[in-house]
């Protein structure tokens, strides 16, 4: 059993981009599958 929300999101394994499967700099527990790369997304 979870001790602590907390510590479930902290726990969770990093996100992976589902085109190019590098590891996404998001929030782990976000819906986005793809990285900002792939859908060309850029800073602005």
């Amino acid at each position: 059993m979870v001790k602590s929300i907390v510590d479930f999101f902290k726990n969770l394994p990093a996100k992976k981009c589902s085109k190019c499967g590098k590891q996404m700099e998001e929030q782990h527990e976000c819906y986005g599958t793809v990285c900002n790369n792939c859908i060309d997304i850029q800073d602005l």
